[in-house]
């Protein structure tokens, strides 16, 4: 029996609506040492997004090093096997491969060919051996594929997707000549940092894959020999064609969407070149997002009472203080929103991450002259009735007078300077 933990999109070095997250990620690492620990799986496969940024912060260097070497005293026979995501720069992610080695951890960012074009796949496949040293799994350790990446079909329909596939049917297919000239019996797991079609996003904390959404593949893109499909990209955890495919999500929530969503790692058990079981560990959270209201939003004037009755933990430190979101219904601008909302929580443990402003379902039901200006020839309307007009779509009302008179102050301002 091989054991594997699945984990993905750690995102290291985020920081949430300006907020550091180093807390957060400090606690995370310390429970997934003492659940490897604890369970002493034979591996850990992490499906990318390491890091939150391109060029991640020393801190976040450190905090991510520091935890490879904290495992590495404490299993030191755990494969560890990391791929690069989208927001990885994967060379750099890959650079110290030689040191990564010695703590037996091996990092798969990026593509090579050679002087002739063809694409190293043996680079791809990572052997998993159990406590005895027999190989049991083949992991096929594909990052994320930029356009430049993938092989070249001629007269392809979508260059990019069918390219996809391709990279995968070939580098299965060194993993099965791999698996029948070594281990037989030997599992085939593979990774991938991608978007499956069907798979639910994370509202606000995803980031597009290729513009347009072209990108979803779909789950054939995987042979039915692989036994599992550890995905990375997607931060909630879900499943497809029977359990084969999943994604694990992120180990912290990564946006306010997530709040009530209990994120976790796979704990996966291979025998017999199959999938035997798979198991959720729930990780635990550090810090509580709170949204008011609950659901929906509501007029500042019936939100401020909400935020001043509210209770919490004042023996929480700074830096535990739950995240908030408040969400106001927007009837004009209101230039002392922020002001009174901050006004209404002095005092109080929370950090106020979030306004988010919606506009009210109105509309308006006037004839041709209260139309969306889009219909309209800008060439016959003035300023006035632009802004007018835009303030309709965006709250749904009239504007108010002093608003009109402030606007009228300013053209005539602008006019007098010119």
């Amino acid at each position: 029996m091989l054991t594997v933990f699945h984990t993905a999109d750690w995102h290291l070095g985020q920081t949430f609506h300006g907020f550091d997250r180093d807390l957060e990620h400090a606690a995370f690492f310390d429970w997934l040492l003492r659940q490897l620990i604890a369970q002493r799986p034979d591996a850990m496969i992490v499906a990318g997004d390491i890091f939150d940024s391109i060029n991640p912060s020393a801190a976040s260097l450190r905090r991510y090093y520091t935890f490879l070497a904290a495992a590495y005293a404490a299993l030191p026979l755990l494969q560890i096997v990391i791929t690069a995501g989208n927001h990885d720069a994967a060379a750099r992610l890959e650079a110290p491969a030689g040191v990564l080695d010695s703590l037996n951890v091996t990092v798969v960012g990026t593509v090579n060919r050679d002087e002739n074009g063809n694409i190293d796949f043996q680079k791809f496949l990572v052997p998993l051996r159990d406590d005895s040293g027999t190989i049991q799994a083949i992991v096929l350790a594909v990052p994320f594929l930029r356009p430049s990446d993938v092989p070249l079909i001629p007269e392809a329909a979508d260059p990019y997707l069918d390219g996809v596939r391709e990279f995968y049917r070939q580098v299965a297919e060194a993993a099965r000549a791999m698996k029948l000239a070594q281990c037989p019996d030997a599992a085939l797991i593979a990774m991938g940092h991608c978007h499956l079609h069907g798979g639910e996003e994370s509202t606000d904390s995803e980031r597009r894959l290729v513009i347009g959404g072209a990108e979803a593949i779909g789950p054939g893109t995987f042979a039915s020999d692989i036994a599992y499909v550890a995905l990375g990209h997607l931060h909630k955890a879900q499943k497809f064609d029977g359990g084969r495919i999943r994604y694990c999500g992120s180990p912290i929530p990564l946006s306010f969407s997530e709040a009530g969503y209990t994120h976790r790692l796979h704990k996966l058990a291979f025998s017999n070149g199959g999938l035997h079981a798979v198991e959720d560990v729930p990780v635990p959270r550090t810090v509580a997002l709170m949204t008011i209201p609950a659901a929906g939003s509501e007029l500042i004037d019936d939100l401020l009472p909400q935020l001043e009755q509210l209770t919490l933990d004042a023996s929480l430190p700074p830096e535990q203080h739950p995240f908030l979101e408040v969400r106001v219904l927007e009837n004009g601008p209101d230039p002392t929103r922020r002001k009174r909302i901050e006004q209404a929580l002095d005092g109080k443990p929370v950090r106020l991450a979030r306004i988010k402003p919606e506009s009210s379902s109105k509309k308006s039901t006037s004839d041709d002259v209260h139309a969306p200006i889009d219909v309209i020839d800008l060439k016959t309307i003035s300023p006035e009735e632009i802004l007018l007009s835009a303030h309709r779509e965006k709250y749904g009302t009239e504007a108010s007078e002093s608003l009109l008179k402030a606007f009228r102050e300013i053209l005539l301002q602008e006019n007098h300077d010119s």
